[in-house]
């Protein structure tokens, strides 16, 4: 039985960003604290996985020299169990909920860069296609922050840095990007910056999300 999930990114007022920040925050920071986490991150970074159509051919097969670098990684990538209870509901004394409350909240389209996928993980593509040193530049955890107006700007030169691209390195992430995208739909490697950009721009603050959808 497959999946279906999604990565959003969210421009809000300082306000909406206050206001959620007792929620999602301690929800970021038990996935990134959740044990065994950390080691997965540090053996990603120490070992990047190769093309990703390797992975079914001996690198990451039962046995092969990558099964453990592969299964740590997509352990690392998949939705983190706390965060996930924003999309769920947090109990039942708190009916609170990412689609309703905060998804729901957007306005404008192009103040969300959403990408739903089935049988895969937006954020893992993402991470895989740009790598572990560009992904330790941006701030949160795995896809998943909350940042106020002047966080977003604060944070936007290194942003830039992890999804800035020469035209060799586009082709190279491209590459590794195993999604099919519809005409209407941003690239995981396009969305995350162009709504950075736009918040810093605008006042807005971000609410970054990694959940399973059913």
């Amino acid at each position: 039985m497959g999946i279906t999930s999604a990565w959003s990114i969210s421009a809000h007022d300082d306000d909406f960003v206050a206001a959620l920040a007792p929620r999602l925050l301690p929800l970021v920071a038990a996935d990134r604290d959740a044990p065994g986490v950390r080691e997965r991150w540090e053996r990603w970074r120490r070992e990047p996985l190769p093309d990703f159509r390797t992975w079914g051919e001996g690198f990451g097969e039962w046995g092969g020299p990558g099964e453990k670098a592969l299964t740590s990684f997509l352990e690392l990538t998949h939705s983190g169990d706390h965060v996930q209870k924003l999309y769920d509901g947090l109990g039942p004394e708190d009916d609170f909920s990412l689609y309703g409350d905060v998804w729901d909240q957007v306005d404008d389209g192009d103040d969300i860069f959403l990408s739903v996928q089935s049988k895969e993980f937006a954020l893992r593509v993402f991470l895989h296609a740009v790598g572990p040193e560009r992904a330790a530049l941006l701030p949160g955890w795995c896809g998943n922050f909350l940042l106020t107006s002047g966080e977003v700007r604060e944070t936007l030169p290194a942003v830039e840095r992890a999804l800035g691209f020469t035209a060799r390195e586009r082709a190279e992430a491209e590459d590794q990007d195993w999604l099919d995208y519809r005409d209407d739909e941003e690239s995981v490697l396009d969305g995350p910056l162009r709504i950075w950009r736009q918040a810093a721009a605008t006042g807005r603050g971000l609410c970054g999300a990694s959940v399973v959808i059913y």
